[in-house]
């Protein structure tokens, strides 16, 4: 086959004969183009096959020969069409005239020309029918006598049969719809009428898409039959050709088999590595993979090492053996332990650091000391000094473990039980109280406790040989997280297989020739990869990761900064009151008469509280003059060095 236009192989292609393979025998390439515009291809190299699958009529340009305005129509146009000429032409009248009487016709008979004929004073139009009624002598040239119509009248016009043409006949056929004028290949660039637009004649061209297959092209790829190439069939020489398609990893994933496949890389995505495992280094253009399926089960733990200045961060596989015991959780904050408490799972806690309640704000906010045993309620609302509702963490505190004498826990069981508000910003630092020394795996643990959860392993993974996790003294595991992972191995090392996340590392890949054989007995599997500080934090943003809110930010306090200045901003005050009240500032209190007052105070504020608890701290004594400071000791002893 001779190379053709694309254009031209399209509208004669019959649509029953696909598939077909072309040769590309001139290319064509846009400068500055990408390869795809608006998802078709307009960039073709000089000899590339197109295995054509599909035609498809995209839409309709109706051009105007005579003033050459185009306008397009729908594929679903309901028009009528009916051609103005036939497809043989005639170069002059004369042998119009001869193949006509030669004919079973007889005249008259009517045709158009292809040109502007000027005669008689008038201009006949390519677009106007003319009806040949007889050929005469006129002004002693044999003529052919035509008559044209012109707005309802009839011209008759006197054209030598030497006039040159091209001219066509026209034979008066039944009218045909758009879709029936497109497929008759007789019909092609014939000039057409239509009673439902508004031109008298015009011309159709068609254009089409092509739905093909390229080598190295994942999806289907569109061309416009538009496009300026010339090309070859090649079909019957082409029977052996394999058009190889390139698959990602998310597509090996979303068809689901058939497994094991057995692949070769042709690509690597330029990213930052996920993992730190030697198998990565592995996945380089031209190794060969076996893929056995999807990974069960499908969910992992994204778990941190403790106990090291630089933590170390694994992904754990929802098939990791090792057996797991629980460990005390630390919380910094009673925001953490907002987060932790689950209701219906007491919660107690003890208190590792003395913190001062902060009385300012609101009277009912205790101050803890170390050792103080709490239980988790809840969470609660408190007033604060400026009237707003403040989140607080209800708590109650609990009496101190075994060690007590009898008589104590008998007075304690009597007395009710003691409430502790804690404000959420509360700077507290808490460990878990715990005595559950059970062994778990991790499946069993994540079904039975929320997470965040501190544990340490104490039997590795018996299909692991180098389980790293047993060399910490202690893991947090932070989230479960539910992504497919693809079972693969190397086809060099098929003893060892891991798992890639299609999401995260989606390699290109070509089926290779061949099916692998499922190894004997289960698949041996790394269950514990270690992230890239880089892809952990990645993985903290999902919103599987995503916990509570931030904590609030603590009130401004209101010290002694905020007492002076409103004190400073007091007008009427005279000099020798100033001055009184600061020589008081500076002599010491009697201890004789703190003392009492401390007493005092402190057992109305904490009514609460037992007056004598072991490990608990009481309370500092609410001063009632706000001239006071509370470095007394330290403001006496400048006022002697400068006396010195």
């Amino acid at each position: 086959m001779e190379p053709v236009p694309l254009q031209d192989f399209v509208r004669a292609l019959d649509p029953e004969t696909l598939p077909r393979v072309l040769r590309v025998c001139s290319g064509v390439y846009f400068e500055g183009s990408i390869y795809e515009i608006s998802g078709n291809e307009c960039c073709l190299s000089t000899g590339d096959l197109i295995k054509v699958t599909q035609v498809r009529l995209q839409k309709v340009v109706c051009e105007n020969p005579r003033t050459s305005q185009t306008m397009e129509l729908p594929c679903n146009f309901q028009g009528y069409f009916t051609p103005l000429n036939t497809p043989q032409s005639y170069e002059t009248l004369e042998e119009l005239v001869s193949a006509t009487t030669q004919s079973s016709k007889q005249l008259p008979t009517c045709f158009m020309s292809t040109h502007r004929i000027v005669t008689e004073g008038r201009v006949v139009t390519e677009d106007q029918l003319l009806m040949l009624e007889a050929v005469v002598m006129h002004l002693g040239i044999r003529c052919a006598r035509c008559v044209l119509g012109l707005e309802g009248q009839q011209v008759i016009l006197h054209l030598p049969l030497s006039q040159k043409g091209p001219f066509r006949k026209w034979e008066p056929s039944a009218p045909r719809t758009l879709l029936q004028v497109l497929q008759d290949p007789a019909l092609k660039d014939l000039v057409l009428t239509c009673p439902t637009l508004p031109w008298h004649s015009l011309i159709l061209r068609p254009q089409y898409e092509i739905q093909a297959i390229m080598h190295m092209r994942r999806t289907i790829v569109k061309i416009p039959s538009t496009l300026e190439v010339d090309v070859e069939d090649v079909t019957a020489s082409s029977q052996h050709v394999h058009f190889i398609k390139p698959l990602l990893l998310s597509e090996v994933l979303a068809r689901q088999g058939p497994f094991p496949l057995s692949t070769e890389i042709l690509e690597v995505p330029e990213r930052r590595p996920i993992f730190l495992s030697p198998w990565l280094g592995s996945l380089q253009k031209g190794q060969r993979l076996c893929i056995y399926g999807l990974a069960s089960p499908p969910w992992r733990v994204l778990a941190s090492s403790k106990g090291r200045k630089v933590p170390r961060h694994f992904l754990v596989s929802g098939a990791y053996q090792g057996k797991l015991r629980r460990r005390p959780r630390e919380f910094p904050t009673a925001y953490d332990l907002l987060g932790a408490f689950q209701p219906g799972q007491p919660l107690r806690v003890v208190a590792t650091k003395d913190c001062e309640g902060e009385r300012e704000e609101n009277p009912e906010f205790t101050s803890l000391a170390v050792g103080d045993r709490l239980e988790v309620l809840g969470p609660g609302q408190a007033h604060g000094a400026q009237g707003n509702d403040m989140d607080v963490l209800v708590c109650q505190r609990l009496s101190d473990q075994a060690g007590e004498d009898e008589e104590e826990e008998c007075e304690e069981e009597t007395e009710s039980p003691e409430r502790v508000l804690l404000p959420l910003h509360f700077p507290g630092s808490f460990v878990e109280e715990m005595s559950d020394s059970r062994r778990y795996s991790l499946a069993d643990l994540t079904a039975q406790f929320s997470l965040p959860c501190e544990v340490k392993v104490v039997a590795k993974d018996s299909s692991h040989p180098t389980d790293p996790l047993t060399s910490f003294l202690g893991l947090r595991l932070e989230e479960k997280i539910t992504e497919p992972f693809l079972v693969v191995s190397l086809d060099s090392e098929p003893g060892m297989c891991f798992e890639i996340p299609p999401r995260w590392l989606d390699l290109t890949v070509v089926e290779a020739r061949g099916q692998p054989d499922w190894p004997e007995g289960s698949l041996p599997m790394a269950t514990v990869e270690e992230l890239t500080d880089t892809f952990y934090y990645r993985l903290r943003k999902l919103p599987a990761c995503e916990i509570q809110a931030p904590p609030p930010r603590p009130p401004k306090s209101q010290g002694l900064s905020k007492q002076r200045r409103h004190s400073t901003q007091e007008g009427g005050v005279k000099s020798s009151q100033v001055l009184g009240l600061q020589q008081h500032a500076l002599l010491p209190k009697p201890k004789v008469k703190t003392l009492p007052a401390f007493t005092k105070d402190g057992s109305s504020t904490y009514s609460k509280i037992p007056a004598h608890r072991k490990g608990h701290r009481p309370a500092k004594p609410q001063r009632q003059d706000p001239d006071d400071d509370e470095h007394d000791y330290e403001e006496i002893l400048e006022h002697f060095q400068k006396t010195i």
